[in-house]
């Protein structure tokens, strides 16, 4: 297909060799605990995908990165996701780049991502229910030169291989209270541990378990402060993450989607009325996260580009919903029976609606944005 070619192009113009290695490679064994995909992917420099050019990264734009995580989602959605949770933690700290170096955090540990090929966990949302999206489930105590940090995070994508780890943590307040910060912090620190978690099949590779943290001491200028605005609105730093986090999610969903739209047109099945209209849904989803990616270019990071944000990955999530049921559908039982990769697909396409924030838990924030108010998320 046209646009799944065109995101293959730019992924091996940056990821030169990926994509070949990811296809020699059964889906299967892509998808299982210890998949060679990741392997695969630092091979080919992946980690400096979205890092700029003059911190020795790849230079990728939001919509190339955007590009290169559909094509990898179709070949490999474990991979999509982990490595998602690593482009848009790294986004986010080299967009701001300038206040971070200022804060004190240490900044040789940024420029070793890319010349050293390493790996970023996130450590933020939790799949709690009840429990606020942005509430650290780790914290913290004052000590000498910076904090000890207990905690966990679960699932955390890239447990196992990650060598860097950012989370959320409650900072204690000189009032008692507590206020949230970020940290960054070597996989090899003292106290950081990782230990099964993920028990589902699905998405199996994308190494998704508890990193669990014991008295791990965090230099102070390894933690960023965050803050609400008067409003009750994220912090930049906040925002931005949220919306390079909601691109590229979606991104590698619309991916694996396109994997199995793909194997419908070139099964010929269905008349062409129905793959058309199949293929115009799954663009449709496409185009809306472009339009999110071009509203970053051009410097859109603010309040009201994550309000966007958030509305176009809901509408992809509702648009990859149709178009999977509908592909399967045409697809038919003897394409259902005779691989598993279809069953595969089709069930891991249903993962976005599980990333935070939910569909529910926006609603009431997006009705009072509606009506003038800063968007805020619980």
């Amino acid at each position: 297909m046209r646009s799944l070619d065109a995101a293959r192009e730019i992924c091996e113009s940056y990821l030169p060799g990926l994509l070949k290695n990811l296809d020699d490679i059964p889906l299967a064994d892509l998808e299982k605990p210890e998949s060679p995909g990741l392997t695969h992917f630092r091979t080919a420099k992946g980690p400096g995908l979205v890092i700029p050019k003059e911190y020795q990264g790849a230079g990728a734009d939001p919509l190339q990165a955007l590009a290169v995580v559909r094509a990898i989602g179709a070949v490999s959605p474990s991979l999509a996701v982990a490595t998602t949770m690593h482009h848009f933690s790294v986004a986010t700290l080299f967009t701001l780049a300038d206040s971070i170096k200022s804060s004190g955090m240490e900044w040789a540990l940024l420029e070793g991502i890319a010349e050293q090929n390493l790996l970023v966990a996130s450590g933020f949302a939790e799949g709690k229910p009840s429990q606020g999206i942005l509430t650290p489930t780790m914290r913290a105590e004052r000590a000498e030169g910076g904090f000890v940090i207990n905690g966990s995070k679960k699932p955390c994508s890239l447990s196992q291989s990650m060598d860097l780890l950012t989370a959320s943590v409650a900072l204690p307040t000189a009032d008692g209270g507590s206020e949230m910060a970020v940290l960054l912090v070597p996989r090899q620190t003292d106290g950081i541990t990782s230990h099964p978690f993920w028990q589902s099949w699905a998405l199996a590779g994308a190494e998704s378990n508890e990193v669990r943290l014991t008295d791990v001491f965090v230099d102070e200028q390894l933690i960023m402060r965050t803050e609400l605005g008067e409003a009750g609105e994220l912090d930049e730093l906040q925002t931005v993450g949220f919306i390079w986090f909601e691109l590229l999610i979606s991104a590698a969903y619309v991916g694996m989607v396109s994997a199995l739209v793909e194997r419908l047109y070139r099964s010929g099945r269905g008349g062409e009325s129905d793959r058309s209209n199949l293929i115009a849904k799954l663009e449709t989803a496409n185009l809306l996260l472009e339009g999110v990616a071009r509203m970053v270019m051009d410097g859109e990071r603010g309040n009201e580009a994550l309000a966007k944000t958030l509305v176009a990955r809901y509408a992809v999530q509702d648009a990859l919903g149709e178009a999977v049921n509908r592909a399967v559908e045409l697809l038919g039982g003897m394409a259902f029976i005779t691989s598993s990769d279809v069953a595969y697909l089709a069930a891991v396409s249903h993962g976005l609606t599980f990333h935070p924030p939910s569909r529910t838990s926006f609603q009431g924030p997006f009705l009072e944005h509606v009506a003038g108010k800063p968007l805020r998320l619980a």
